[in-house]
Parts: structure tokens; C-alpha cells; sequence
């Protein structure tokens, strides 16, 4: 039996370059309506990651974390924008809901971090991933897939990090 579902796939990544440069390929990748969960906890390269992200999605912003205005909007330079929430201090679905979480998707992809504590609140299909701390530059970074749209996001991510599906 394999370690790992065929809808998911991991990665180690060995400094914060990496982490971004993971994010980047993600990014430039996505759709408008993409939604992206991001679990793990404080230290784990979240932010990094979505640096990447918008970078690969075509941003100019600065990205920090939204951990205090609970969310940041990031532009293209054609309009487009991607949202990036940070839900650590919602207490839960119905905050994210007053959020209005409709509005955010149809405006752009939307990375979330601390997902699980909005879990009901986001669509049923998503693309999961769930980052941990090994060692003071490596992270570990698990895929997800949820829909058959994600799993092929997820197989386009695969082929444009290892060059094969």
C-alpha cells in the first residue's frame, strides 16, 4: 500500500529560496478561481511560500502575512489580483463567512493559511498543503488534491517541479 494517496505528493525543500521557488511554479500556474489551503504551524515557511506564489502569479507586491488585517490583496499588472488570508484568528466558519469569501474568490485565487480552523467555510475542492518544520533550513511540503481540477493542478505543478508528470 503506497505512504501517500495518488491525489497527493511530497517534497523536502532545503532553504527558503526553495520554498519560494516551489511557490513561484505553483503560482504561475493558477486560475482565478484556485483556492489554496495552507497548513502547518508558525515557522513553517507559509509566508515564504506565498511570496513565491505571487511572484509565479505575476505580483509586484510585497507579501507579508496577514495575521492582523486578516487579509492582503496582491495586483497584477493587469488588474488581476490574488487574495491571501491568514485565518489563525478567526474563530471560525462564520467569521470567515462575514469575510465574504464568495467576493475573494471571484476577484482571484485565494491562498489561505490556517485552513483547518475555516475548514467548512472554504469550497469542497481545493488544493491542500500541509508544511512542517524538519531542520532549521528543510520543510517538508505535502500536496493535496481535492477535485478532479486540483488533481490536475497538482500534476501541472509535478511536471513543472521535476519536469515529468
Amino acid at each position: 500500500m503506497p505512504i501517500l494517496d495518488p491525489n497527493s505528493f511530497e517534497f523536502i525543500s532545503r532553504s527558503a529560496d526553495q520554498t519560494r521557488r516551489v511557490g513561484m511554479r505553483l503560482g504561475s500556474i493558477l486560475e482565478a478561481t484556485d483556492v489554496i489551503c495552507l497548513e502547518g504551524e508558525l515557522g513553517t515557511g507559509k509566508t515564504t511560500f506565498v511570496q513565491g506564489i505571487a511572484a509565479g502569479w505575476g505580483s509586484l507586491d510585497a507579501v507579508s502575512s496577514p495575521t492582523f488585517v486578516l487579509v492582503n490583496v496582491y495586483r497584477r499588472p493587469d488588474g488581476q489580483r490574488l487574495a491571501h488570508m491568514d485565518a489563525y484568528r478567526l474563530s471560525g466558519p462564520s467569521e470567515a463567512d462575514a469575510l465574504d469569501l464568495d467576493t475573494l474568490l471571484d476577484g482571484g485565487p485565494l491562498v489561505v493559511e490556517w485552513p483547518e480552523r475555516i475548514a467548512e467555510a472554504l469550497p469542497g475542492e481545493h488544493l491542500w498543503v500541509q508544511m512542517r518544520h524538519i531542520a532549521e533550513e528543510q520543510r517538508g511540503m505535502q500536496f493535496s488534491a481535492k477535485g478532479q481540477h486540483y488533481l490536475d493542478l497538482l500534476k501541472d505543478l509535478h511536471e513543472h517541479m521535476f519536469g515529468v508528470a
